[in-house]
């Protein structure tokens, strides 16, 4: 698995990044105008969120020479959130793959004011100038997850992101291609994107395919009675 958020300071002279073009690295979209929320802190100041085919970087306008980057491999779910009681704007809601917490002052560490350590950040929220572009920036990201595949996922049977655009409206989750049969899209009711009433996305849809497997089982044995089995 890719590192997790790390900090980026290799910035080229007219403010962008220096790509792997080596890798084939290209960029994707550029937003000017977007703030990051990194775990429970509140945002950072406005500056410019750029995404390639590999990986998210974000650089301060306030802070020259401050950034902040992710690998896709790296990022384990994303989603838009419009929920403002789970969050006070809508935003980009990703989950990162992070070292855990060994002890109680080892988590308070990862939210400290003066010093935060990357390595454990586990959720990064990403807010735009203009909300209007936040599906489009889902589909980016999408688009990008699926040139970087988990190595893992097909084994695991977890693809990882879904799309939160009718968050609005009650909380629902629309699960991607692989999560829908063959009747038509499906959506899921979950718990509002965030740290909200104790639950996270990710327990959330867990939750649900637990439940989407005992409504199958029962499926099962009513037909299986009602053949006379």
């Amino acid at each position: 698995m890719a590192p997790g958020l790390q900090r980026f300071a290799d910035i080229a002279g007219d403010g962008a990044p220096r790509l792997d073009a080596a890798s084939g690295e290209e960029l994707v979209r550029v937003d000017r105008a977007a703030s990051v929320a990194l775990g429970r802190r509140s945002p950072e100041p406005p500056g410019t969120l750029f995404v390639t085919t590999r990986r998210v970087i974000w650089l301060s306008e306030a802070e020259k020479g401050k950034g902040y980057a992710v690998d896709f491999l790296a990022i384990s779910l994303h989603a838009v959130s419009r929920d403002l009681e789970a969050y006070p704007s809508p935003c980009l809601y990703t989950q990162i793959e992070a070292e855990v917490a060994t002890d109680e002052a080892a988590e308070s560490n990862v939210e400290a004011n003066d010093e935060l350590e990357l390595s454990r950040v586990s959720e990064m929220r990403i807010i735009l100038g203009d909300p209007g572009q936040l599906d489009a920036l889902f589909d980016v990201f999408c688009h990008c997850a699926e040139l970087n595949p988990d190595p893992n996922a097909e084994r695991n049977g977890d693809n990882g992101w879904f799309h939160g655009e009718d968050m609005v409206d009650g909380g629902w989750v629309h699960g991607d291609e692989d999560m829908v049969d063959e009747n038509g899209t499906q959506f899921f009711n979950a718990n509002p994107i965030g740290q909200n009433g104790g639950y996270d996305l990710s327990q959330s849809v867990f939750e649900l395919q637990i439940n989407d497997q005992r409504f199958e089982d029962a499926d099962e044995e009513q037909e299986i009675h009602e053949n006379g089995h």
